[in-house]
Formats: C-alpha cells, structure tokens, sequence
C-alpha cells in the first residue's frame, strides 16, 4: 500500500501531540516523586538537633520544614533538595553542614511530606522566597548560603539572582527541564508543552554572589557535561568541582566530595601574583 507525503506528515503530527499531551498533564508524575507524611510524625536524627516549623506563605498552602540548629552557628544554609521523597530522608544530609558550624533550613515542597497547596512551580518559586526571607529576619544576608541539588539547583539558582546570600552552591544541578526532556527525546517540541520548565541556567546570569558547582563525573541522569555548560555562563565568579566516579545520587558517598565541601566553606583566597607564574608564557615564543 503506498502511503503519500501528507499522510506521513499527519501521522508524525499526531504523534507528536500525542506526546506533547503526554508531557503536559503528566509532567508532575514525571518530575515529582513526593513522600507524603502524616501530620503527626516525628521527625528525628542522630547527631542532628531540629527543630520542626510549618508557615503559610498563602492562603490555602503550607510549607513545613526543619530548622538543624549549631551552638554559635556561623551562618544558615538554606538546603533546596532534589525531587523524590521528603524531609523525613533528605534532613540527614543537614549533618553536612552543621559539622562546619552551619544551621540548615530544609523544607518539603507543595505534595511533599506535610507541606500542602496546589504545586506550580510560580507557587515553588514563591515559597522559596519566603523562606529565604524568614531566615533574613534571624541573619544577614552575608551569613546566608544557597544550596540547590538536583531539581532544587534552579530554584537555588533563582534565590541568588534575586537576592544578594553570600554563596551559591548547586550540587549535580540541572540546566533547565527542557534540556532533560530534549536528552530523552530529542526531536520533540517540548517547550509548548512544558510546565514547569525551571531555567537554572537563565538564573546563573544575574547571581552575584560565588558560585560553586560540584558534579559526579559518572553522573548518568545528568551529564557532567551539564556542569560545565553551567559553569561557563558567569564565569568569573564560578568555580567547578569534579567527583571523579561519583553518580547523581551517591556523590555524598564519596570522600572528596566533603574535603570540597570544606574548602568551599573556608572560604580561603589565594593572591596570585600573576609575574611569578608562567600566566603570561607563550610556546611561540
């Protein structure tokens, strides 16, 4: 049976659409992967001191989250985590931190562990910020750090063009949703489509504070490539840190990861006095 250019060509289109009705009203079953817990659980670690908060940014939705708290806490990072589960598993990672003399805030998007409310990512972008701007109540905005892993890297990246937190730090960040979607499907028109398209790296243009990227070199879901196209945007204020065989989620799990962690803390500059190095050298002459 010979079938003619404009059937071929309907039959791409609708496939198309297919897919593109596909990721519109599916994307959060795509993206979000929440834990939902009961209003009555008790959050608890070891070595850990927490305290349990809930707000409401707005009518109609709440955000819970946990307060780690330090003796003579140096400042306050404000932890935005990845998209799976809740607090109830992500907090552990607050240890990071407060063994550096940090306290964290880390809180459970909209759908997610006790927090409630319509979930847009307008809406995760508002919360965010409200967050943000509780912690300036208790600290200057000098003693604020930023941190983003994975999904939470573009709303990190976006606290920082907006406001002025001393650093930011994106652990395996993503560059936008849109690219993920293009990686899996490359010839799908996905941005008509896409409604919770998160620009991390949009955001990268306008932070004015030091960025620090760290990436797993083995990171499968999003490719260290990735980083580095990140870390080209604002340059002179980025510095990219490599975890040699570490993946997206297990690079906690690797020692260099925490001895970089520490030197990105420390905080400690080095003057290079550019006529004592070969900075200037050529082999051509």
């Amino acid at each position: 049976m010979k079938i003619d250019l404009y059937t071929v060509i309907a039959i791409i289109a609708f496939i198309t659409l297919f897919i593109g009705l596909v990721i519109y009203f599916f994307q959060h079953k795509f993206f979000f992967h929440p834990e939902k817990l009961p209003p009555d659980f008790k959050f608890a670690y070891d070595h850990l001191k927490a305290e349990e908060v809930t707000v409401e940014p707005e009518p109609g939705a709440k955000i819970n989250y946990l307060h780690f708290i330090v003796d003579h806490p140096k400042g306050v990072v404000i932890y935005l985590k990845g998209n799976t589960k809740s607090i109830k598993g992500w907090g552990k990672f607050a240890i990071d931190f407060t063994r550096l003399g940090y306290e964290v805030i880390m809180m459970d998007y909209r759908g997610f562990g006790k927090s409630t409310g319509k979930r847009t990512v307008e809406a995760m972008k508002r919360d965010s910020q409200f967050i943000y701007d509780l912690a300036k109540k208790e600290y200057s905005e000098e003693k604020i750090i930023v941190y983003g892993r994975s999904l939470g890297s573009g709303f990190a990246a976006r606290l920082a063009s907006r406001n002025n937190p001393r650093m930011l730090i994106l652990t395996s960040p993503l560059y936008s949703l849109l690219r993920t979607i293009h990686r899996y499907l490359p010839f799908m028109p996905a941005k008509p489509f896409l409604r919770y398209n998160i620009p991390t790296f949009q955001y990268l243009k306008s932070v004015r504070c030091p960025i620090k990227i760290i990436h797993g070199s083995d990171d499968n879901l999003v490719p260290l490539s990735t980083a580095a196209d990140l870390s080209e945007i604002n340059p002179e204020l980025t510095r990219l840190y490599v975890i040699l065989r570490a993946g997206h989620i297990n690079i906690h799990q690797f020692e260099e990861y925490h001895r970089v962690m520490e030197e990105i803390f420390e905080e400690r500059k080095v003057i290079i006095d550019a006529e004592k190095t070969s900075l200037g050298y050529s082999h051509r002459k």
